[in-house]
């Protein structure tokens, strides 16, 4: 990483990249890459998953780095990438998910319901388990502003340009998150 570099705003950084400089590409990551990934990985629950969501994110972004408009932050820009493949990746999943336990009709009548298995740890990763399922219980509109407000911390506006929302939405939206997590936590909603 070049020192010359880490002074360079994002849109001179495009510019160095869009022009062949591959220490650009290099700076990027290094400014973006740990907050991307953390964003991902509270959408999708496994860092694993996370990492290479990550990678096709930047991928994606600097393909499309063209695009990019220097007058906003890059974040922004990268993490609604990033978002959008949290969402195909989403419904990837849900429809292996529908194939793998797919029945042919005839033994449709014999199949029960999956109860999920019981979590095996206790205490804090009990509870971590459990506020981490009724966050992906929620419809993705409110589970997006509750991991980008809540865990990333970003402020409304930023939250409503990267969603492309208003910022009463934002309000709104997160406030619509925190009252139906707190139901599907019950007592425990001294959490929030």
């Amino acid at each position: 990483m070049s020192s010359g570099l880490a002074q360079c705003s994002d849109r001179d950084l495009a510019a160095f990249a869009l022009a062949g400089r591959q220490d650009a590409y290099r700076e990027f990551l290094a400014r973006h890459k740990i907050p991307v990934f953390r964003l991902i990985r509270s959408h999708v629950g496994d860092s694993e998953e996370a990492m290479d969501l990550t990678q096709e994110a930047f991928v994606s972004g600097f393909a499309a780095l063209s695009r990019y408009d220097g007058e906003r932050p890059f974040r922004i820009w990268i993490s609604r990438i990033a978002i959008n493949k949290c969402r195909d990746w989403a419904r990837r999943r849900a429809v292996r998910a529908f194939f793998s336990r797919a029945r042919p009709l005839d033994e449709a009548v014999h199949v029960a319901a999956g109860e999920p298995a019981p979590d095996a740890e206790v205490g804090d990763r009990e509870q971590l388990a459990r506020v981490r399922q009724a966050i992906s219980a929620l419809p993705q509109k409110l589970r997006e502003v509750l991991i980008l407000r809540g865990v990333e911390e970003l402020g409304q506006a930023e939250t409503a340009e990267l969603l492309g929302i208003s910022e009463k939405a934002v309000e709104t939206r997160l406030y619509r998150a925190r009252a139906k997590l707190r139901a599907l936590l019950g007592d425990d909603s001294e959490i929030l």
